[in-house]
């Protein structure tokens, strides 16, 4: 097996997620070829050469080897489309597993002991900008590690740690958190709006300035907290915006609330 590309790839569950991972193998060459299992299709990789489509497992050949198995499917119809693939795991292919809440133990109930690697990546995947942090078992030698690092990182950056618990907590701070920065942006186009801002313009404005501030703290070699100071006058209207926002009741005792509370649910969905 190549370091440099997959011989053949399965994705198991071709949503949002998959085909983003999808995208990203294809444009990067990370892959010669996929084969995608998904009841619903594909739609949009109708034609791609390089992957095969099919809606079942069984219409996978008797034959059918690959070098690592994705699992992309919601963890709610894990029970039902893990075990036709336990033939392959046991006989060696390595596992791949995007899945929320779905532990080792959880995968070792459907195929017994096998090399597995646990990943959490984010939405951002889809334009190439998401962040994975992924676990090993004992199972999994370097040379899979190597292609699952490659594997995720055709999508954005990678994390890896060592111990599986770490997952609930990445799920709740990355996995989870586009969906509370896009929350921040609606936030700020309806204050702006409330204040007399019209509001598709305070909405421009709040989305262009979240992308924004985003990009240069990505780029910057200066810390989050120098880039705030940076923005904040001494008594300025910043300062006096921030004055309400790090109060003792302010954004960052919410923020401790809500990730504490999706790691909890991801604890939760893994038992």
């Amino acid at each position: 097996m190549s370091l440099d590309a997959a011989s053949e790839v399965l994705l198991v569950g071709c949503g949002k997620m998959g085909q983003a991972l999808l995208k990203g193998w294809l444009d990067g060459g990370v892959v010669r070829h996929v084969t995608a299992v998904d009841p619903a299709g594909a739609p949009a990789l109708a034609g791609e050469a390089r992957v095969t489509l099919l809606s079942e497992a069984a219409m996978l050949p008797a034959d059918y080897r690959a070098d690592v198995i994705v699992v992309a499917v919601k963890p709610q119809y894990m029970d039902a489309a893990m075990p036709p693939y336990r033939a392959l795991v046991e006989r060696g292919t390595l596992l791949l597993s995007i899945a929320a809440g779905k532990t080792f133990a959880s995968f070792e109930r459907y195929f017994g002991p096998a090399a597995m690697v646990r990943a959490m990546p984010n939405t951002p995947a889809a334009i190439g900008r998401g962040v994975s942090v992924a676990v090993p078992n004992a199972r999994v030698p370097d040379e899979g590690r190597a292609l699952c690092d490659r594997l995720l990182r055709a999508v954005g950056a990678v994390e890896w740690a060592e111990d599986e618990a770490i997952i609930d907590l990445v799920t709740a701070v990355s996995g989870s958190g586009p969906a509370y920065v896009f929350l921040i942006v609606e936030a700020l186009a309806a204050a702006g709006a409330k204040a007399g801002l019209p509001p598709e313009m305070a909405m421009r404005l709040a989305r262009a300035t979240i992308a924004g501030a985003g990009e240069l703290v990505r780029l910057s070699p200066d810390s989050a907290e120098q880039l705030r100071k940076n923005v904040t006058s001494p008594a300025g209207t910043t300062q006096a915006a921030l004055d309400v926002l790090m109060a003792p009741d302010g954004i960052q005792p919410l923020f401790d609330r809500a990730v504490a509370a999706a790691a909890n649910r991801s604890r939760e969905l893994a038992g």
